[in-house]
């Protein structure tokens, strides 16, 4: 789910339709930064890389991993960007991903996400025009430059992971108006041509 303000509310009719292998309660748990989470990465793009050949236009760290010095899931979140008729006619992306040994686990309008049997991999895959794009940037460059807004996420992702959820899905929505006001706060930068 990709957690936009567009998309439509989170709830388990919409969860049902979407998730792959149905809702799953998660086990929530915040580590400090990892400095080996970028390599992490690395080793996984190189991976999307060879099982989609020379098809992605991007493949990039996003997501609290990819914010040095935060708190996060150890789960290295990646975008992956496609054309928009391969991932709603998506037959070969989940054979490509599913022979490099990831999982179709969210089939949505605009959007796939595959993860690793372990779950410490999240693939992101959407079309190269999409608005989610400018927006997991938006999130990760302001997050990078403000210790001030990693605070805040990092104070509000551990207070979350406190909490019971039937979905994993349902703590990340529960973190909307936190990634709202950082996403504003990111507009603005670059507004003054702040980037």
């Amino acid at each position: 789910m990709t957690g936009d303000n567009t998309a439509p509310k989170i709830d388990d009719d919409l969860l049902d339709r979407v998730l792959i292998g149905g809702r799953q309660r998660p086990t929530i748990v915040i580590v400090d930064y990892d400095p080996d989470w970028p390599r992490c990465f690395e080793l996984e793009r190189e991976k999307i890389a060879r099982a989609l050949r020379a098809r992605p236009e991007m493949i990039e760290h996003i997501g609290s991993t990819s914010v040095p010095g935060l708190a996060a899931k150890p789960i290295i979140d990646i975008l992956v960007t496609l054309e928009e008729a391969e991932i709603e006619d998506d037959q070969r992306l989940v054979a490509d991903l599913e022979a490099a040994g990831y999982e179709l686990r969210v089939r949505e309008p605009g959007h796939r996400m595959f993860r690793t049997p372990a779950r410490d991999v999240h693939i992101h895959v959407f079309a190269n025009d999409s608005d989610e794009i400018d927006r997991y940037f938006l999130l990760r460059n302001r997050l990078r430059r403000s210790a001030e807004d990693r605070e805040l996420y990092a104070a509000t992702k551990r207070e979350l992971a406190q909490r019971e959820w039937s979905d994993m899905n349902y703590y990340a929505d529960a973190k909307t108006d936190v990634i709202q006001a950082i996403l504003t706060h990111a507009r603005e930068d670059r507004r003054r041509g702040i980037v």
